[in-house]
């Protein structure tokens, strides 16, 4: 059936409409969704950054933690909320570890969401006690060559960025070492700290203050540039180890069919707010290095790194729940 003048008017009209939108968007209040609980660095840190950006937009934002089924209860109700840029989707790394654990989700993270713009990357600190026979990476590489199996690590649970940033490291450097869940940050960190485990990969905002300090030693960060915090330790690629890389990043999502115009405007207010100087102040004392990308490119990321993960769960035997 060929389109009448009437139907092409319509569209031609809702066309332009949908575009004069995208121009004056933000007109009321935006929302902001974190998927998971108040407290950690993914809600930490983008309540900075949303701060700031609020009079970049000049509307209120509201920001609501929605938890629950390891963060897919917040990030669904975003995935169907209307496309019109007034729903915002907080997340971090894990929103594409996900995927790999949870086969069941109740979205497609790289179907059903704009990448919009990263806010920043922290990498993940491999850290030793004082008191270890550890000094570089290179003599913990030997000892676990020497005794496969004896090392041990700490993290902050199964499948989360500081388990996967061991795996991944070990892994890229063809060794065994024996995983030590804990429920928090400060526990596993803690574990370090005493030596009653070998190492821990801790965020720069959480190991900072121990390490300077003195009471953890720092011997690589798993970025692919130095930690602005940290100038002075390799990397892990430096340190010996390639591709080990497994920083933690934060960013903005959107539902998938919003206007470009609307995530476009979004990546370029959001990236303004970022360059301030007191932003960025905050930021890096907070252990978060500038991470700039265009959405086509943060989408591209995210979808690399969705892959990437499935395939390091796979090869580490990790079980999908």
């Amino acid at each position: 059936m060929k389109p009448t003048k009437l139907m092409l008017c319509i569209t031609a009209v809702g066309l332009l409409s949908g575009g004069a939108e995208a121009q004056t968007w933000p007109t009321k209040p935006l929302k902001a969704i974190v998927p998971v609980a108040a407290g950690s660095s993914t809600d930490i840190i983008p309540r900075v950054v949303l701060e700031h950006l609020s009079p970049q937009l000049g509307q209120p934002i509201v920001v609501e933690n929605r938890t629950g089924a390891g963060g897919s209860v917040g990030t669904a109700s975003v995935a169907k909320s209307d496309p019109d840029g007034y729903t915002i989707l907080v997340h971090g790394s894990a929103h594409t570890i996900a995927p790999a654990l949870y086969p069941k989700l109740p979205y497609d993270p790289a179907v059903d969401f704009a990448a919009v713009v990263p806010l920043g990357i922290s990498p993940n600190v491999l850290v030793v006690s004082p008191a270890s026979a550890f000094k570089s990476v290179g003599d913990l590489l030997a000892a676990a060559k020497a005794k496969p199996g004896s090392l041990n690590f700490s993290s902050v649970g199964v499948g989360t960025a500081t388990h996967l940033s061991a795996e991944r490291f070990l892994h890229s450097a063809g060794i065994k070492a024996v995983h030590v869940p804990f429920r928090g940050g400060a526990e596993a960190m803690l574990e370090a700290i005493t030596g009653r485990v070998d190492f821990f990969f801790g965020p720069v905002g959480l190991v900072l203050a121990n390490v300077r300090e003195g009471k953890l030693i720092a011997l690589a960060v798993n970025s692919p540039q130095r930690a602005v915090a940290l100038p002075e330790v390799p990397t892990t690629q430096e340190a010996g180890v390639a591709n080990a890389e497994y920083p933690i990043w934060y960013g903005f999502f959107l539902p998938a069919k919003t206007p470009r115009e609307i995530v476009n405007k979004l990546n370029g207010e959001t990236i303004k707010t970022l360059q301030a100087p007191a932003l960025r102040e905050k930021l890096t004392k907070l252990g978060v290095d500038p991470m700039v990308m265009a959405p086509y490119e943060f989408d591209a990321h995210v979808r690399s790194e969705i892959a990437l993960n499935a395939a390091l769960v796979k090869a580490i035997g990790l079980t999908p729940e």
